[in-house]
C-alpha cells in the first residue's frame, strides 16, 4: 500500500487533490492530511507527524498544489521499488550532483539535471520540462519535494534541527544516502504544478542551517560526472549564493562565506565582484 501525506494550509485545494489521486493512483492507499492551516507545524514536523500515522511502506509526499496525469501511477511505483531494491527515494525533478557550497539543487547544468513535469511560471503560462533523460529512470543524488516518494525506514526522520518549509527534501536525501540508498527520477510519472517556488531571506537563511548540519555528507554527485566539472560547480555554485546573500541584505553572513570560498580559491575574477558589492 502507498500512503499518501500531505502537509495543508488550504482545505479546498487538497480536496481536489485526494480526488485526483484517487482516480489515477490504481493501487491500495490512503491518504494522511495534517491540517497546517494555522501553522502549528513547520514543514518537518508535519511530515514526521504524518509518517506516524500510516501504515504503508511506501511514503508519498506530495504538495497540495499539484495534479496527477499519470493513469496508475501508482503501480508504477511500486513496480520501481520492487525492481530497484536499494533505491530509497523515487522523484519527478532531482539533479545528479549536489555540491558542498550552499545551493538549490537545481544549480546546476541542464546534463545534471533531470526533470519531467508540467510546470506554471505564472497563471497564463506553463512550460513542460522534460530533459535530463537518457532513459526512464536516472540516478541522482537530489529528488525534489513537489513529488518524493520513499521506501519507508524507520531509523530515517526529518530532520527538526531543521525548521521553516524549506529544505526538508534535500535534507531527506542526504539522510537516504547516508543510510545507503540510492534516489531515482523517473520519467513515467507525470505531474502538474501549480505554483514556482521562491528563494527568499528564509531559504538562505535555511540553506545556511543544512550546509552546517550536513557538511559532513556533501558533496554528492553521481559516478558519471567528472571530478573536475564538479569542482568547477563548487566555485560557482558559492558566488551564486554569496551574491544572493548580498541581495537579501544578509551582509554579515556573505561576508563569512566570502572568507571561505577565499580559502578555497585565493585568485579569481569573481573575487573582484564580490569585493564591490561590499564597497557599495
Amino acid at each position: 500500500m502507498i500512503s499518501i501525506i500531505i502537509c495543508s494550509k488550504e482545505p479546498n485545494r487538497v480536496k481536489v487533490l485526494s480526488e485526483n489521486i484517487l482516480s489515477t493512483i490504481g493501487v491500495e492507499n490512503e491518504i494522511v492530511v495534517i491540517d497546517n492551516s494555522s501553522n502549528k507545524y513547520s514543514i518537518f514536523q508535519a511530515y514526521n507527524e504524518g509518517v506516524d500515522r500510516t501504515s504503508g511502506e511506501i511514503l508519498c509526499f506530495l504538495h497540495e498544489d499539484v495534479k496527477l496525469h499519470t493513469a496508475n501511477w501508482g503501480k508504477t511505483l511500486l513496480e520501481l521499488f520492487s525492481r530497484h531494491k536499494g533505491v530509497g527515494l523515487i522523484g519527478v525533478a532531482g539533479s545528479k550532483i549536489k555540491t558542498s557550497s550552499p545551493s538549490a539543487w537545481w544549480n546546476c547544468p541542464q546534463p545534471y539535471r533531470v526533470v519531467n513535469i508540467l510546470q506554471h511560471i505564472d497563471e497564463e503560462t506553463k512550460d513542460h520540462w522534460n530533459y535530463g533523460f537518457n532513459k526512464a529512470e536516472e540516478e541522482v543524488v537530489a529528488v525534489d519535494g513537489v513529488f518524493m516518494a520513499a521506501r519507508k525506514d524507520p531509523e530515517i526522520r526529518f530532520n527538526e534541527k531543521l525548521t521553516g518549509f524549506h529544505n526538508y527534501d534535500l535534507s531527506l536525501c542526504l539522510d537516504y544516502l547516508k543510510a545507503g540508498y540510492t534516489l531515482m527520477v523517473t520519467s513515467n510519472i507525470l505531474i502538474e504544478h501549480y505554483s514556482m517556488g521562491k528563494l527568499d531571506r528564509s531559504w538562505y537563511e535555511s540553506s545556511l542551517r543544512l550546509h552546517s548540519l550536513y557538511k559532513a555528507e556533501l558533496p554528492k554527485r553521481t559516478g558519471e560526472i567528472p571530478e573536475d566539472a564538479a569542482g568547477r560547480l563548487e566555485f560557482s555554485n558559492h558566488v551564486i549564493f554569496i551574491t544572493g546573500l548580498f541581495e537579501k541584505g544578509m551582509k554579515q553572513q556573505a561576508f563569512t562565506e566570502w572568507l571561505g570560498l577565499l580559502g578555497k580559491k585565493p585568485v579569481a575574477r569573481e573575487h573582484y565582484k564580490i569585493l564591490k558589492l561590499f564597497l557599495k
